[in-house]
């Protein structure tokens, strides 16, 4: 009877406690969704079988963080809206270079076969000695959380996307937001990925990162993320380097915008194209036919004083300083230059090609034949002194060297 009794307090004590603990987690968290991530094929080896009884015992606890802790990203905030696909006409949209008409992507049997090379060329560059930069040997523990900011995890389908901008990264965000119902347009989730306004798909309370995970789990963050880094299928998108910083330039200093114009334009107008007083604002600077060149910019860029007062920007960032490819092994690497046949390769290896397409076919108006007639007016030593900032990204990526801007 005794023995009775005392099962019963321990199983009421022990009910207690995990009310308690639900209690807390969900005041930490938010309203959120426990779910199971879907498990996904991997192209990488298996993990190692257990070795003994700690290890196993690490096996479970690894196993029930994964599913208390991270199997639901929070919910963004609901939003009514009727917002149409943007219109090609717009000039931002123009200068980006968006196609919104669809195209469907042809199936090529080499396909999986550029992935591996596309992976051993990032694994092998990252293990050889002879290419060295900045942060290349630390370890993951050695990144910080605020450099964590640009990878977005879905829970829902075991993905880990990290966005690169001027990478066509604003349509991969809505797939993330469509894939993980993060976002809400009158309390149902969205299903097509164009009905996204786009101020919402750069809200950064839209999507999971993983610089958000301390603050949710606390010193269980890091362990969380090397879970979900071991179990999720993690991809990128890149382009050649050179390229990107021409859109970049276009993007953000071709057109009016105030914030880059106060930030970025109107320092370089100062240092570079000796204007003492420059006007205060983008919309006086553009009347006045007074703009940032492209040589200004790269000077800008290889100015030693520049990442002293802050580091680059993310749009003309490194990808090796975004997404950290010598400490996350990608189990995907697309480029821009196939982004169609490659975003279908990747909705299929995640098994929602049937759910969902990437949005837009993107047609590079940025075009990499375009880099001699920019790169005309820039003298040498600097086109130099720029490949060398950028040199992990051409290599580790498969981009070629440009040699024809290189040589005298």
């Amino acid at each position: 009877m005794t023995q009775a009794r005392l099962f019963r307090l321990w199983l009421a004590l022990g009910s207690a406690l995990m009310v308690l603990l639900i209690i807390v987690y969900w005041d930490s968290v938010g309203t959120a969704h426990f779910y199971l991530h879907t498990a996904l094929s991997r192209p990488h080896a298996p993990e190692p079988p257990s070795s003994g009884p700690g290890d196993k015992f690490a096996g479970d606890v690894d196993e029930l963080l994964d599913k208390l802790l991270g199997s639901g990203a929070k919910r963004g905030p609901s939003r009514k809206t009727g917002a149409q696909p943007p219109a090609p006409s717009l000039m931002e949209e123009s200068v980006r270079g968006y196609d919104w008409s669809p195209r469907d992507a042809p199936h090529s049997p080499d396909q999986g076969r550029q992935q591996a090379e596309r992976r051993s060329v990032l694994r092998g560059f990252c293990a050889n000695a002879s290419l060295a930069f900045p942060t290349k040997e630390r370890s993951f523990d050695d990144i910080p959380n605020y450099e964590l900011n640009h990878l977005i995890v879905d829970d829902r389908h075991g993905v880990i996307y990290c966005y690169v901008p001027k990478v066509a990264c604003t349509n991969w965000k809505r797939v993330m937001i469509v894939l993980s119902e993060s976002l809400l347009d009158g309390g149902a989730p969205y299903r097509d990925p164009l009905d996204i306004p786009r101020e919402h798909v750069h809200n950064s309370s839209t999507h999971l990162t993983f610089n958000k995970f301390w603050r949710r789990y606390g010193k269980l963050s890091r362990h969380l993320m090397k879970v979900k880094l071991q179990k999720y299928t993690k991809f990128l998108f890149v382009r050649d380097p050179f390229v990107r910083l021409i859109s970049a330039f276009r993007s953000k200093f071709e057109l009016q915008n105030e914030e880059f114009y106060r930030r970025f334009a109107r320092p370089m107008l100062q240092l570079y194209a000796n204007l003492s007083s420059p006007p205060a604002s983008a919309s006086e600077a553009f009347g006045a036919g007074l703009r940032v060149s492209f040589a200004n910019f790269i000077q800008y860029l290889l100015d030693p004083h520049t990442e002293t007062l802050a580091p680059f920007n993310e749009h003309w960032r490194q990808v090796y300083r975004l997404c950290h490819p010598c400490q996350i092994d990608y189990d995907f690497v697309g480029k821009l230059e196939t982004l169609d046949e490659d975003a279908a390769q990747l909705l299929r290896l995640l098994r929602v090609d049937a759910r969902l397409h990437f949005p837009p076919s993107y047609r590079n108006r940025t075009a990499s034949s375009w880099e001699e007639g920019w790169f005309a007016g820039i003298p040498l030593a600097w086109r130099r002194q720029l490949y060398k900032l950028y040199e992990a990204d051409f290599v580790l990526f498969g981009y070629p060297k440009p040699e024809n801007l290189l040589r005298d």
